[in-house]
């Protein structure tokens, strides 16, 4: 019996992650329309106080829910990192 709730646990995690995956690319396909809009208003792409403000929020979001705020500023660097990746590719920016 411990086994099968092994595995039903298993299984929750994996349709949660699956979760987790389309949650990032839909979040992606919103940056990849953000870079649209600049690209076609001349905004410039990269904008630190924006960067700032999802930063703030994930750690307070860590702090009212007991999620390590330092284990949110990581993957929220890499997150940003990904999306200012992709807007770059979608405004024509040449990458280094």
């Amino acid at each position: 019996m411990p086994e099968n709730l092994l595995e039903a646990l298993r299984s929750q995690l994996d349709r949660t992650d699956e979760q987790l995956l389309d949650v990032l690319r839909t979040r992606i396909g919103i940056c990849v329309d953000i870079a649209e809009y600049k690209r076609e208003h001349d905004v410039p792409m990269m904008q630190p106080h924006r960067i700032g403000i999802v930063q703030q929020r994930a750690a307070r979001y860590g702090e009212a829910n007991g999620v390590d705020t330092d284990f949110l500023r990581r993957l929220y660097d890499l997150i940003i990192a990904e999306t200012c990746r992709v807007e770059d590719l979608v405004i024509g920016v040449p990458t280094s």
